[in-house]
């Protein structure tokens, strides 16, 4: 049994360079003076008031501080106003905007015209001064000036007096700020690359391009040597690597080791790895973040990090041919605790993959849970499954299941050994989760000798079979010539087979790793007619999963950024895009999305 009954959520803190982006709320008014604008300023700064409540009430940011709401000093008229609010906004760190009104307002004159500041409006649906005829000018003004911005209109009207925010406004309010917030949470943030290119992988190619003018980011560079350089000169915190090892030898269970005899290797040695893989873990956390210890130690340079939000591991092959592999780092680093106990999970892709990475983070930043790194393995039929174990799928896995499977990057939340109130599995934001969650993950979560077949260097990697009956999302991020990044969708759920099937399956690839049984949700059409032409259509050989079902956040994230979407199986009535989108038409979604991307070019583009 694990030992982390003491364990604690560790202070909740940025440990990002730069102020944490706020909600920048603009109450719009009627700039007629003489009865008008007095007669609807309380209405209008209440509207203002109500929004940031709610919003300040509902969200909190990936790293489990609160998100704030900065309201304008005094409702806006006419541009001098805007103006005004504009620069209280740059003073305050505002990365999001949401205009609220009640009543017709002066269009072009009000409008928020940072071409990079994700921008709503929701105009209240009245008959007295309605709003909406001001949503409905306002966001022409943006469509013809080129500054896409998402309208907000309530199904059902209200009465003047009516202070409440209904349940369909509160949902777009709500999607729209947390896809605002993840926005500008990465910009002036950077990638960080350790190593090159892992063994061919097209995503460990990394493009600077699209960092810059997609998601506002920089790539960063470290060569892989960087990590031999750290450890044989000492240059990390030699306290918390005792603690550190301390606290895997209590927690970190390794297993039997499944080499041929001719590859196997001394305790000695295996001692070693371990010591190495923690060295590792805290040299790349330090790498991509900085740590005020060094500083301390003398190296202040090294102390800095690089301002990291995610990062990328090469390890194959220059580095597992002769050195233990990241599968540990990785896992440790990509979940929700570690020696120091219940924190924020870093996001750190394999195989340097930075287009798993940038859905890994999509995924986090909406969600605020560690994501599951995964191969898209192999499409198990039905018929195959018959074949190859005589037993027949069942319920929701009846059509086929995926397996994704990978080297034990996986982060440990996703053994789906966090349980809810009810006693269902979770993966929880870190801030929820407690000493019995991390307990049953670490008892869940074997250590096995790595595959020196694979890896020559050694190492260990995580093994755990994924609980079933979790709502999942699985996303990728995939570049085309020509055309750019397209993102992919997939919804469905965590799916557990009998034992005996289960091993069967698994023993036909490698079972010392991590396992997840996924089947995607159905639609009857396209990419989603059956759980084959989901695998097939996949554009690449990684995906992310993360907690839920958060189809709808990622398509108005990547609307923001003008990224397409491939394919996905959201709901329509779900789907949240800026006004401009109808433009591009509206029987056509996939279409429409397309061009409208092409057309709008990316957030940060140069063009």
């Amino acid at each position: 049994m694990t030992n982390v009954k003491d364990i604690k959520i560790a202070p909740l803190r940025n440990r990002l360079n730069g102020s944490l982006p706020k909600i920048g709320i603009r109450p719009v008014i009627d700039g007629r003076r003489n009865g008008i604008r007095e007669s609807l300023e309380e209405q209008t700064m209440g509207m203002a008031k109500a929004v940031a409540e709610f919003l300040s009430s509902n969200l909190k940011r990936s790293n489990g501080m609160p998100v704030e709401c900065v309201i304008a000093d005094t409702t806006i008229g006419g541009f001098a106003e805007a103006a005004k609010a504009a620069e209280k906004f740059a003073r305050e760190g505002v990365g999001v905007t949401i205009t609220v009104t009640p009543c017709w307002c002066y269009g072009s004159e009000t409008i928020d015209m940072d071409p990079y500041m994700p921008k709503a409006i929701w105009g209240f649906n009245g008959t007295e001064r309605p709003g909406a005829v001001y949503l409905a000018a306002a966001l022409a003004a943006h469509n013809q000036k080129g500054l896409p911005a998402f309208g907000i209109y309530g199904k059902d009207v209200q009465d003047a007096t009516d202070r409440t925010i209904p349940d369909d406004v509160k949902e777009k309010l709500l999607r729209f700020a947390k896809a605002g917030l993840a926005v500008a949470t990465m910009r002036n943030k950077s990638y960080l690359s350790i190593g090159n290119v892992a063994m061919g992988i097209a995503g460990s190619i990394v493009d600077p391009d699209f960092f810059e003018d997609y998601l506002g980011m920089r790539v960063e560079y470290v060569d892989m040597s960087e990590l031999v350089r750290r450890m044989e000169e000492g240059i990390y915190d030699k306290e918390e690597f005792e603690r550190g090892m301390k606290w895997v030898r209590e927690n970190c269970i390794e297993r039997e080791d499944n080499n041929p005899d001719y590859l196997k290797v001394s305790r000695e040695r295996k001692d070693k790895e371990w010591e190495t893989v923690v060295k590792m873990t805290l040299i790349i956390r330090d790498l991509m973040v900085g740590n005020k210890r060094l500083a301390d130690l003398g190296f202040v340079e090294e102390s800095e990090g690089h301002n990291a939000i995610a990062a990328g591991f090469q390890g194959q092959r220059q580095w597992t041919d002769h050195f233990p592999n990241g599968d540990f780092s990785e896992a440790i680093l990509n979940s929700s605790f570690d020696w120091n106990g219940i924190r924020e999970p870093f996001i750190l892709a394999t195989e340097n993959d930075s287009l798993n990475a940038v859905a890994m983070l999509f995924g986090h930043l909406l969600s605020d849970r560690a994501q599951v790194f995964a191969d898209v393995r192999t499409y198990w039929s039905p018929e195959a499954v018959k074949r190859v174990t005589g037993k027949e799928l069942t319920g929701i896995a009846a059509n086929g299941i995926i397996h994704l499977i990978n080297s034990g990057s996986a982060a440990l939340d996703g053994t789906g050994q966090q349980r809810d109130a009810d006693g269902n599995p979770v993966m929880k934001p870190f801030w929820d989760i407690t000493a019995d969650d991390v307990a049953r993950c670490l008892d869940a979560t074997s250590w096995r000798p790595a595959n020196r077949g694979y890896f020559r260097g050694g190492g260990f990697s995580s093994q755990f079979v994924t609980k079933g009956g979790m709502p999942v999302t699985m996303s990728r991020l995939n570049i085309i010539k020509g055309l750019g990044p397209v993102l992919q969708i997939a919804e469905g759920y965590t799916v557990e087979l009998p034992e005996d099937v289960h091993h069967i399956l698994d023993n036909r690839t490698d079972p010392t790793w991590p396992t997840t049984w996924f089947v995607p949700r159905l639609t009857g059409k396209g990419a989603f007619k059956d759980v084959y032409s989901v695998m097939n259509s996949w554009g690449a050989n990684h995906g992310s999963l993360s907690y839920g079902h958060i189809g709808a956040d990622l398509i108005t994230l990547a609307s923001i950024l003008r990224i397409p979407v491939a394919m996905h199986n959201v709901p329509e009535e779900k789907i949240f895009r800026p006004s401009a989108w109808g433009a591009f038409g509206t029987m056509d979604l996939e279409g429409a999305d397309y061009r409208a991307c092409q057309n709008f070019g990316p957030l940060y583009g140069k063009n």
